[in-house]
């Protein structure tokens, strides 16, 4: 399968488990608190629906041939789930998530290799596989969320750590917080299992990554490869890293965690 094909898999999959974690859930639970540290359960799910919904229509543009709605109409979204009920934002979730994935999954192999989407704020339109992967980071990442406010043991689906661990890391200058650092500079060796890898991590400004092993590194870092991808999204704080996460020379996770504190 094509890389699109892989990601969309990965979608799906994800979806489905969290739906049905979603379907029974009671009012109480939708108004508790997740592992986003600022929102509710339902708010969670507010903001997968949402972005589903835009998604949606940013793809079906790309399909026609026109330009994606753009800023008015994402607040106009945005706006509508606000004013949601905590169950109106759990049946939305179930009914824009299924829409869009079903979307992904309908188009044919040369749309999956030939179509650009643009998403409005990045250089240039993207293919499928791109903006799907993109898509199922933020998917996978926020079901964390929802199933961390449950469970503090949760971890990332294993189908979406395997599609987002060597995806490329062009972000990561935009998401880290190089202040935290107070002018300090180390190389820092990571190694992931479940998948295995051998990282650089580069602390620095700007701080970077690269999908190689490090020559002469001032510490280590190793960890299972889902919790690799939270501490970079934020969320390895104390309570929810795992026990196998261990740290030699330089790396400090107090460091690391404010490096990345999340977006």
């Amino acid at each position: 399968m094509s890389n699109a094909d892989t990601v969309i898999a990965a979608l799906r999959s994800g979806y489905d488990d969290l739906a049905e974690v979603v379907e029974k859930f009671s009012d109480a639970q939708l108004t508790g608190p997740s592992g986003a540290a600022e929102w509710d359960i339902s708010q969670v799910l507010s903001h997968l629906g949402s972005g589903a919904e835009i998604m949606t229509s940013t793809v079906r543009a790309a399909l026609d041939g026109n330009p994606a709605l753009g800023g008015d109409y994402n607040q106009s979204v945005w706006d509508r789930w606000n004013a949601m009920t905590p169950k109106e934002r759990a049946d939305g979730f179930l009914e824009k998530n299924e829409t869009l994935i079903a979307l992904f999954e309908s188009l044919d192999a040369t749309q999956r290799e030939e179509l650009r989407i643009d998403l409005g704020y990045l250089p240039e339109p993207a293919d499928v596989a791109t903006v799907a992967r993109m898509r199922l980071n933020e998917f996978a990442l926020h079901s964390w969320d929802v199933r961390a406010g449950l469970d503090e043991k949760a971890t990332v689906a294993p189908e979406a750590v395997v599609e987002l661990l060597g995806g490329p890391n062009n972000l990561i200058g935009w998401i880290s917080k190089p202040d935290a650092l107070n002018g300090s500079f180390s190389v820092i060796q990571v190694s992931t299992s479940d998948p295995a890898a051998e990282l650089t991590l580069r602390l620095n400004d700007p701080v970077s990554i690269d999908n190689a092993p490090a020559d002469n590194a001032d510490g280590t870092l190793t960890l299972p490869a889902e919790a690799w991808l939270r501490l970079l999204a934020g969320r390895l704080r104390p309570q929810y890293t795992p026990e196998t996460v261990k740290t030699t020379g330089a790396a400090s996770l107090e460091t690391l965690r404010q490096v990345f504190a999340g977006y």
